[in-house]
């Protein structure tokens, strides 16, 4: 069995499709804090399978003594975890504590248990402002520009040094890149609390008439048409990443590092006019100052992660936005519409 904790959420929901599908056992393990039990109704929908679901917090060291001790796990696939970099800068102790504090809860659990299989939903951020682009798993970490990805940087050392301390545990770092799209069910799809922190649920709310315009942070960043660059890598993609550094895990010993994104660059404004082109729906978009800590520049080298995990992103931009528009016109209001 594998225990998915954060699994009611975005990325995680996928994920357990993907897992079902492939004829593992699951066990989701979420506060609900910022995800919707209504995600894993529609996940049993897609897959025509029960999934065993414990609410509970990854900082409740008892609760995950009890659920080692209950269920027969093999390994772990860790989403649970703060992830608006926003937030981040306002609120920081709050994510040190859920995500630093809360990971190192869940390893000296997984400790206890005997149980060292363990896929970290790590992030790019780690990388920082990077010094040059595509970015490979060798470039410097640690110059982060906020505390959200300081507190990645921070959960990678930490198992980096488990892993050398205790040659039993095998333990892979997935840094995404900025995770887009829906199931194509459209069941199931990104739901973000209040206004979108992400550029392409920002996009779909303002096609569906749930935002007035988009607001587009800097017109000249050094790029073809001066906004920022980024790559998108569609979440059913990702979700299928997960399988392969699990089963990558099965016989390789250490701490393991790999980019997960498409290895192209999109700017907001080509992501706006695809986005358009797909829904039929214009989307309006007022240009204002940067936001403190934004980078021009930045997509991933995908080939360490092709070459060892046997992985590659196949769904392009259009997949994406076709997927994410199917999700949004099909749940205006995420899951509150169920």
């Amino acid at each position: 069995m594998i225990l998915v904790t954060g699994g009611a959420g975005y990325i995680g929901s996928h994920t357990v499709v993907e897992l079902v599908n492939a004829g593992f056992d699951v066990l989701v393990l979420d506060n609900l804090c910022n995800s919707s039990k209504e995600s894993l109704n529609r996940v049993e929908k897609i897959t025509g399978q029960r999934i065993a679901f414990i609410q509970g917090d990854i900082l409740d060291k008892n609760l995950l003594d009890q659920t080692f001790a209950q269920y027969d796990i093999s390994g772990v696939i860790h989403f649970a975890g703060l992830k608006s970099v926003g937030e981040s800068v306002v609120e920081p102790s709050k994510y040190y504590e859920n995500n630093v504090v809360g990971t190192h809860t869940l390893v000296k659990a997984m400790t206890t248990a005997n149980v060292k299989r363990l896929v970290f939903s790590s992030s790019a951020t780690v990388y920082g402002d990077p010094i040059e682009v595509p970015i490979n798993e060798s470039a410097p970490t640690g110059g982060t520009t906020n505390p959200y990805g300081t507190s990645k940087y921070m959960i990678e050392r930490m198992l980096h040094d488990i892993c050398a301390a205790d040659k039993s545990w095998r333990v892979s770092l997935l840094r995404y890149f900025n995770p887009v799209g829906a199931h194509n069910s459209g069941l199931i799809g990104e739901d973000p609390n209040g206004i979108p922190n992400n550029l392409l649920p920002y996009i779909s709310q303002v096609a569906i008439g749930k935002l007035p315009s988009l607001k587009v942070f800097g017109c000249d960043y050094p790029t073809s048409d001066g906004t920022g660059v980024r790559d998108y890598i569609h979440v059913v993609d990702l979700a299928k990443g997960h399988l392969k550094a699990l089963e990558f895990l099965t016989d390789a010993k250490g701490c393991f590092a790999h980019n997960l994104g498409t290895g192209k660059g999109y700017s907001v404004l080509e992501m706006v006019n695809a986005f358009a082109k797909v829904s039929g729906r214009a989307i309006p978009y007022d240009i204002v100052e940067r936001r403190p800590g934004d980078i021009a520049v930045c997509y991933a080298d995908t080939e360490l992660a092709q070459s060892e995990l046997n992985w590659v992103a196949e769904l392009g931009l259009e997949d994406m936005m076709r997927d994410t528009w199917n999700w949004q016109s099909k749940n205006p209001n995420g899951y509150k519409s169920s």
